[in-house]
């Protein structure tokens, strides 16, 4: 399948500080940094006029005069003081309260399976944090949330954070995230950004050829015949922060050779003729992370629908087998 769009090839654009969870508050990752152990490399009555009323003469002029009652009803006006309002509340023994409680568990594929309750945070924007990974979503409703997030360490931690201040945090052990390579690419809003694995020599849109398209099963992972793709956030919240992350069981795979890894950016009405900053984390090996903060410079506008093929941004991963 060919796509219907011409590939820009763009090798070197990226501006490498690299730091991982410290970035600017608009920036795309700023907030609290967890347990990371971080490799650095390079709205802007007129005309009034009086008018009298003479009542008509032709009226009768011999009304009977009519009396006024020997007494006078009087009706009082009653008064009344404001007293205090008070508000309905709860009663203690529902137990009802706005405390959020964020728990963690390990899952399968190196993976944590969280779970938030924010009874008081209904369908609010909060903010995932796990070693530099940062992600927005969209509470529930009734204030919950589920999903799924690869880990990035084995003792790993994960804070939810409201725009209130309000918060929660939630602790795992993964032991196997040393059998798994990931890669992952970050940014804010509609950047138009995609990660792109091609596993031992696929073709673009095969079924070696793991994007935001064609995802994967993790169970893929789990028997070591290949990876997957998660994504993370909701680009339904305002100014969201997301991210997709790449797995593969490079720890307990058969196969052997190169998954070629490229970043790709959609040029679109959103991210035309801009500066697009992103970030990239790596684990790979077993070894620490590493973090790359990204520049990109977008062309201009007559050009959307065209993409940029970003070279040299993350290196493949040359896999042996086990």
């Amino acid at each position: 399948m060919e796509r219907n769009t011409s590939i820009f090839i763009a090798a070197g654009t990226v501006g490498a500080a690299l730091c991982i969870g410290a970035m600017m508050q608009y920036g795309p990752f700023s907030g609290p940094s967890t347990n990371a152990s971080v490799v650095q490399t390079p709205l802007m009555v007129s005309d009034v006029q009086e008018v009298s009323s003479t009542p008509k003469s032709d009226l009768p002029q011999d009304l009977p005069i009519m009396s006024l009652p020997a007494s006078v009803v009087s009706n009082p006006v009653r008064s009344f003081e404001a007293g205090p309002v008070t508000i309905p509340q709860a009663p203690e023994s529902t137990g009802f309260t706005c405390d959020v409680d964020l728990t963690a568990e390990t899952a399968a594929g190196a993976m944590i399976s969280l779970e938030l309750v924010a009874p008081c945070h209904g369908s609010e924007r909060v903010t995932l944090h796990h070693n530099g990974l940062m992600f927005t979503e969209l509470v529930q409703p009734d204030g919950t949330l589920s999903l799924q997030i690869p880990a990035l360490v084995e003792n790993a931690l994960v804070i939810a954070s409201f725009l209130d201040g309000s918060g929660a945090v939630a602790h795992a052990t993964v032991p196997t995230v040393p059998f798994y390579d990931r890669v992952v690419l970050q940014w804010r809003g509609d950047a138009g950004l995609q990660l792109h694995a091609r596993e031992f020599d696929a073709q673009y849109f095969s079924e070696g050829h793991i994007w935001h398209g064609a995802e994967a099963d993790p169970s893929r992972a789990a028997t070591g015949d290949g990876g997957f793709l998660t994504k993370l956030g909701s680009s339904d919240a305002p100014e969201a922060l997301l991210a997709e992350v790449y797995t593969f069981p490079s720890g307990m795979t058969q196969n052997e050779g190169t998954v070629a890894l490229t970043v790709e950016a959609e040029i679109q009405a959103s991210n035309c003729d801009t500066r697009v900053e992103a970030q990239t984390l790596e684990i790979r090996d077993g070894k620490e992370l590493t973090a790359k903060e990204l520049t990109i410079d977008v062309p201009g506008c007559d050009t959307v629908g065209d993409f940029l093929m970003l070279k040299n941004i993350v290196e493949d991963l040359t896999i042996a087998a086990k």
